[in-house]
């Protein structure tokens, strides 16, 4: 069994390792023992801002220190980073000033914060706009090779981290294989593509074991990019499989499923079917109660793609 750890870790690791980089400073809004940040802030205190529970003034501040040759990374938890989406729009990503904003504890997963603390709809809100990367990775190893990686970017970006531990996929991978902007294509097969983000991707490889029982080969990817989207590789899947599922902790309007079915729907139409949180809120409960509540786990994953198989 794989070892189990939380995305988060990986960003604060991250910032460790880009310490030597004298350029690169961290901002905090009252969450650095959460967000992981933390960690930066004790090995080096005075490259550390802390900003109180003030995250549009995190934002502002993370500007004017990128526009003055600084690299910021700052973080909250991804509920809280949508009081500052007007910073982040006029004052980040308009200029394209590179600031690195990272929510963690997003999605349903995170469970018993309930459902005022489950943002269901950051990766939308952050993907409309112009300029801005944005990731969501699906364990600790890929979440501290990509965020090194934003430092080296022109870019603003936004990363979505998770609170709970799931499984660690990249242990033993090349971390070269790991690139923004560039799914990773976990397991092959030519049945049905499953493109997966975060915390389900764990999910979506256990649905493609279950789906073997059945005789049925599915291909599942890492899609931790969702924007910019890795479109070749959809087209490459969509040709190959003839029939899509995403699969995401997030809602199904805007997301990796949007994102997917709007390219689909411009080029090949190939059947997709969207496993998310469908048009509602989530609720206080377990992660794993609150995957099967919304009906985002393995299982459904599977009845997912049969459907997307049955429409080819």
């Amino acid at each position: 069994m794989s070892r189990l750890a939380a995305t988060r870790d990986g960003y604060g690791q991250a910032l460790l390792e880009l310490a030597e980089n004298s350029r690169v400073v961290v901002l905090e809004a009252d969450l650095g023992k959460s967000t992981k940040s933390l960690h930066f802030r004790k090995a080096h205190p005075e490259r550390t801002f802390s900003l109180g529970i003030g995250e549009q003034n995190m934002l502002l501040t993370a500007a004017g220190l990128a526009s003055s040759g600084y690299i910021p990374f700052a973080s909250t938890f991804a509920i809280f980073t949508e009081r500052a989406f007007e910073q982040m729009r006029n004052g980040i990503a308009r200029p394209k000033l590179a600031v690195h904003l990272c929510g963690s504890h997003g999605g349903t997963h995170t469970g018993t914060d309930g459902s005022s603390a489950q943002s269901i709809e950051d990766l939308a809100i952050y993907r409309t706009l112009p300029n801005v990367i944005v990731l969501h990775p699906s364990d600790d190893v890929s979440t501290r090779i990509l965020t090194k990686q934003l430092a080296a970017t022109k870019s603003p970006s936004y990363t979505r981290t998770a609170r709970n531990k799931t499984p660690v996929l990249y242990d033993d991978v090349d971390p070269d294989t790991i690139q923004i902007g560039k799914g990773i294509e976990l397991c092959k097969g030519n049945d049905v593509a499953i493109v997966a983000c975060g915390v389900l991707v764990s999910e979506s490889l256990e649905a493609a074991k279950l789906l073997m029982e059945q005789g049925i080969h599915a291909t599942v990817i890492d899609m931790h990019t969702i924007k910019p989207l890795d479109i070749d590789l959809i087209d490459e899947v969509a040709s190959r499989c003839g029939a899509i599922v995403t699969a995401e902790d997030h809602s199904v309007i805007g997301g990796l499923g949007g994102a997917v079915a709007e390219h689909l729907s411009g080029t090949s139409c190939t059947p997709l079917e969207r496993v998310g949180v469908l048009d509602r809120f989530g609720e206080s409960g377990q992660a794993d109660e609150m995957l099967e509540l919304m009906h985002l786990n393995a299982p459904h994953i599977v009845k997912a793609a049969l459907r997307a198989i049955e429409r080819k």
